[in-house]
């Protein structure tokens, strides 16, 4: 496939509207109608009796007569959607929407639906594809497992907004990172150094009212080990992820696992501060590669099996690490170093939301119920952790390392 057409449904619709338009010289001037006003004009020429419904088949010769201006694999989803309606017949605001680019969960039926009409070649073989265009193949056949939303996907992205987020953490990251490298003269092990905790970043136990540690601990790092094999897997995973799911539900993903991470360092390893990205990180690997493992047949990433095991290995490495170093007789007695438990807070988020958010492309997250269990059991989680916190460490009587001055 060489260029993309640039005018999509839409343009074709306001076009047709235009030319209908153009016929009634004697209809009065008025103000420039907004998209829907067209779409209702170019609706009511097919459906002269107002019943708010029109044919398949009507629908069809309206985008046949626009096959040049679509693009090809817009076309083909649009048409196996005519041909899947049981009905035989299109409402009023799924034509809007069709014609909008807008897809709901009945959008998504329909398709799966009639996805066995679909005949014409995949994605994968298409030729002549430049640079920028093999590279959002390659990210589509990285996170998606249909072909039919893998083509919509190739059609639709546009690079506007890029994948801003996880650049932007990573950076902020690596840029923490460094300063605190020259400010204690370490880059190996920073976590080892006597001031190391007294960064006001840090989450520690002591200082666990201060609200913003819980999120803010992401920007230090134990040392230049830890993190990069964290900014790694935030580049190779998460900015894929965003370019196909998008800065808003990524980020929540990942600030999800950070906040659920640092809770649950507070609930289980209550003496213990933390450091590091890695609740974040886990939580969208963990539910990359769960998303791959449940869609299995349809992922078509090469050497899926060969990276599944590298990715499980660099992970358990990193865990393993972060278990030793937490067992590893303090630099400052008789605080601990900082907790692993962060990681299986960044899992459990990543198998339970972030599956969700992975296995519901562009479909409204608020109509899958099982979201919203989800939802509801992150929800209790943090109540709970929250009053823990509160009430726990007094009733326990728990005796804490003094606060790093």
């Amino acid at each position: 496939m060489g260029e993309h057409p640039s005018p999509g449904p839409a343009v074709a619709a306001c076009a047709e509207a235009e030319r209908i338009e153009e016929l009634e010289p004697e209809a009065e001037e008025r103000p420039p109608a907004a998209p829907e006003d067209h779409w209702k004009v170019l609706f009511d020429q097919f459906d002269p009796g107002n019943t708010g419904y029109i044919s398949t088949g009507k629908f069809r010769s309206l985008l046949e007569s626009h096959s040049s201006k679509l693009d090809p694999h817009k076309r083909e989803v649009l048409l196996a959607l005519a041909d899947s309606q049981a009905d035989g017949q299109i409402g009023y605001q799924d034509f809007v929407n069709l014609m909008s680019n807008k897809r709901s969960n009945s959008f998504r039926q329909a398709i799966l639906q009639g996805n066995r009409r679909l005949c014409s070649k995949a994605l994968l073989e298409e030729k002549g594809l430049n640079l920028s265009q093999r590279l959002i193949r390659h990210v589509a056949y990285e996170t998606l497992p249909r072909e039919i939303d893998r083509k919509w996907y190739y059609d639709s992205y546009t690079c506007c907004p890029p994948p801003w987020f996880m650049i932007t953490v990573t950076l902020l990251e690596v840029a923490f990172f460094l300063y605190n490298g020259v400010s204690l003269g370490q880059f190996v092990l920073q976590v080892t150094h006597p001031r190391y905790l007294k960064n006001s970043l840090v989450y520690h136990p002591q200082l666990r009212a201060q609200a913003w540690r819980y999120l803010t601990y992401i920007f230090m790092h134990a040392g230049i080990e830890h993190l990069g094999l964290n900014v790694v897997l935030q580049l190779l995973v998460g900015v894929p992820l965003e370019m196909v799911h998008g800065a808003t539900r990524i980020g929540l993903v990942y600030v999800a696992g950070v906040v659920a991470g640092s809770l649950a360092v507070s609930v289980a390893d209550m003496t213990a501060p933390v450091v590091g990205s890695s609740g974040g990180v886990y939580a969208l690997v963990s539910a990359h590669l769960a998303n791959i493992v449940m869609n299995w047949s349809g992922m078509k990433c090469q050497f899926k099996l060969l990276r599944m095991a590298v990715a499980l290995i660099c992970m358990s490495m990193e865990f393993g690490r972060a278990v030793w170093l937490r067992f590893h007789p303090s630099a400052y007695p008789p605080c601990p170093h900082p907790s692993f438990v962060a990681h299986l807070g960044g899992v459990a988020v990543g198998i339970t939301l972030g599956v969700v958010v992975l296995r519901n492309y562009e479909q409204r997250l608020q109509d899958q119920s099982l979201w919203w269990i989800f939802v509801a059991m992150y929800t209790v989680f943090v109540l709970f952790a929250v009053f823990w916190n509160i009430f726990a460490y007094t009733l326990l009587d728990l005796k804490l390392p003094p606060p790093p001055w």
